[in-house]
């Protein structure tokens, strides 16, 4: 059979898949924090007809001849470029301008953590600050010993002296100011020891007890792994994730009232679908045309 039959099989089967990514970055072009993918091609093998030659005193060298048996997919890439900032001007929507993600769990007692960049968070019935799916957004708090803690954020009430919080905002380094029914304001804390939620209106007391939002740095974003909701997830090749405060992992800053949009670009996408429909189109053409000469060479014995 005819080698160009394969090679076109395996060219069509490649753009296929290019189709899918460039359908699924579309498809997502509104999702907030959502981060676009792109599809890269190797050949596969090449049959050797003939090696190569060096030369000699009396005759030049000979290149190898080869044929090649078609292209795969190399990789699929995820881009962590920036998205375009909207202004929502909502205090719980919140953009990271750097390099750092948000974590949030579904377990208020630990377990498995996810990173995301899509900032639309909300208070649920219980004042605890989680995403569209209700997964809790995870704070950080250090102990007296210097162990960091990752804990849930909730703007309620303070527990140590039973006051309601009235108001709240978030800093650019992730902090949580509120202010109190009292009128008194500061930072929200918690103490570790009795795992309470009080406001910290001290500037040289109990500062590591300052909650902050949790944000986490890797050192190869390409390697984290997508699994759906506009969350990652570590992976062997992503390397270790650096959790804590986004001033300690310097991870850039919290916008407050802004969102991570989509980095797909349209004009991009239309461009590499034509792309990839008239290399279809072309792997196609060349099935075709070798199912032509096959039926030619059926046809010479009649």
């Amino acid at each position: 059979m005819l080698k160009s039959l394969y090679s076109g099989v395996s060219g069509m089967k490649g753009f296929q898949t290019k189709l899918d990514v460039i359908g699924n970055n579309i498809a997502n072009v509104n999702t907030v924090g959502f981060k676009k993918s792109r599809v890269m091609f190797q050949d596969i093998i090449n049959q050797n007809i003939s090696g190569a030659t060096a030369p000699t005193s009396i005759s030049g060298g000979v290149n190898s001849k080869q044929i090649g048996l078609g292209s795969k997919v190399a990789s699929i890439d995820t881009i962590h470029t920036p998205g375009s900032p909207m202004t929502t001007n909502v205090g719980t929507d919140l953009a990271i301008d750097g390099d750092a993600f948000f974590v949030v769990t579904p377990q208020t007692g630990g377990g498995v953590s996810y990173l995301t960049r899509a900032g639309n968070f909300t208070l649920d019935a219980n004042g605890s600050l989680v995403n569209s799916n209700g997964y809790y957004v995870a704070g950080v708090a250090v102990d007296n010993n210097g162990v960091q803690h990752q804990i849930p954020i909730t703007i309620s009430d303070d527990q140590k002296s039973n006051q309601k919080f009235t108001s709240y905002s978030i800093d650019s380094n992730g902090y949580i100011n509120v202010v109190r029914e009292d009128g008194k304001s500061g930072k929200l804390a918690m103490d570790l020891t009795t795992n309470q939620y009080y406001l910290n209106n001290s500037t040289t007391a109990n500062q590591n007890e300052n909650i902050s939002l949790a944000t986490s740095v890797v050192p190869n974003p390409g390697g984290l792994k997508k699994v759906g909701n506009t969350l990652f997830e570590e992976t062997g090749n992503s390397g270790l994730a650096n959790t804590g405060r986004i001033l300690d992992n310097k991870g850039g800053q919290i916008d407050t009232g802004v969102l991570e949009m989509s980095n797909v670009d349209l004009t991009d996408e239309f461009t590499e679908m034509i792309v990839a429909q008239r290399g279809f189109q072309a792997n196609a053409k060349t099935i075709t045309t070798s199912d032509s000469i096959l039926d030619e060479i059926v046809n010479l014995k009649r």
